[in-house]
């Protein structure tokens, strides 16, 4: 496929014109499905990075353009949607949200060579295995997340029963995997630990087990779609049981689901980037547009950012000398001043405890002190 796309190269410059000097980047993520409003807040970001950078001059002098891929995070239809942005020559892609998107795309950046940047994808072994050197992520990890989530379970929750449910996905059960891992290494020992299917309705059976078996602490490891629903059903069934889980839950739409069943739901998530000062331009814009920065927006923005800076610092947007800049450098974003560990992990400040409260979530904890 290089050889096809450096053919095709070849025509767009005798062909294209002017157009030739745009350079076209991706965005991937679920644009439809149950996890569309992360794939929105991964859209949201990517435009207003490329609308701010384009404003300053773009990148090496050339405006950048944006492609938008959906994967509906499901691992096939991310591989097409990697294939594609390799057929549009783009030269990287922000994404993608899922773990279980980003890991098998990333086999196809590395193989054509664009630089992967994910803002959210937090398995450990999208960078644990990264398949080549142009693979990143801007977000933490979920042995970094798990860690944080045991220590506030077991000094928050000392003497509670508590159940570790997972969704089956990289995602869910990676975290929830490391969560429990950690928790056993503070001699702390669920009562129940159970699986799930995603994309289901009902799940009273699940609910009426947890509730038989008289927990008083439930961790999911998945998105907001189910947790969502669990917390309704908890409540119909007059349940007081704590439900915490990770960052997969920090879009409105959960609490648009749960509505007040969704009251002092816990969740791990890195240190709300709206607060930086780098950031209040882009959050006061998006504002202005009716956006707002919540969740992997500004995630997305850094993560182009960094991309953009790498490349003009190489003075090119070629794989090598970018994905060298991106070794060697410390890049200026919304999200903090940021480099990368040499598994292409990020080295900002891992997570903290965050607390759903009346439609809003807000940090209560941070373990880290």
């Amino acid at each position: 496929m290089k050889k096809a796309l450096l053919a095709g190269a070849a025509l767009n410059l005798i062909f294209a014109g002017s157009a030739f000097a745009d350079i076209t980047i991706g965005v991937a993520g679920p644009m439809t499905g149950q996890y569309a409003s992360f794939g929105q807040q991964l859209k949201v970001g990517a435009q207003q990075a490329v609308e701010d950078i384009n404003a300053k001059g773009g990148v090496n002098g050339e405006k950048l353009k944006l492609s938008v891929g959906d994967d509906a995070c499901d691992p096939k239809q991310a591989v097409a949607v990697a294939n594609q942005f390799a057929s549009e020559g783009v030269p990287f892609v922000a994404g993608h949200f899922c773990s279980g998107s980003s890991i098998p795309a990333s086999q196809v950046y590395a193989d054509e060579q664009i630089v992967q940047i994910s803002p959210a994808s937090t398995n450990p072994d999208f960078t644990d295995k990264r398949p080549g050197p142009g693979i990143f992520r801007v977000c933490g990890r979920d042995d970094q997340q798990g860690q944080v989530a045991a220590e506030y379970i077991a000094k928050n929750f000392p003497n509670a029963k508590i159940a570790i449910i997972n969704d089956k996905t990289a995602y869910g059960k990676g975290l929830a995997d490391e969560t429990q891992k950690n928790l056993e290494k503070l001699g702390v020992k669920p009562a129940l630990v159970e699986s799930y299917t995603a994309g289901e309705k009902d799940y009273t059976a699940l609910v009426t087990k947890i509730k038989q078996a008289g927990i008083d602490l439930l961790y999911i490891g998945g998105y907001h779609t189910e947790a969502g629903l669990m917390a309704r059903q908890m409540k119909e069934q007059g349940m007081k049981t704590k439900i915490m889980s990770g960052d997969a839950l920090v879009t409105d739409e959960y609490w648009a689901i749960t509505g007040d069943a969704g009251q002092g739901t816990l969740m791990t998530f890195s240190p709300d980037p709206r607060k930086n000062p780098e950031a209040k331009p882009v959050v006061d814009e998006l504002n202005k547009k009716g956006e707002t920065a919540e969740g992997y927006v500004l995630y997305t923005y850094a993560a182009i950012q960094a991309w953009a800076q790498a490349a003009n610092k190489a003075g090119s947007t070629k794989f090598d000398p970018v994905v060298k800049a991106l070794d060697n450098g410390t890049f200026n974003t919304v999200i903090g001043n940021l480099s990368f560990d040499k598994k292409g992990d990020v080295t900002l400040p891992g997570y903290v405890v965050y607390k759903w409260d009346n439609g809003k979530y807000a940090e209560v904890a941070n373990p880290g002190k």
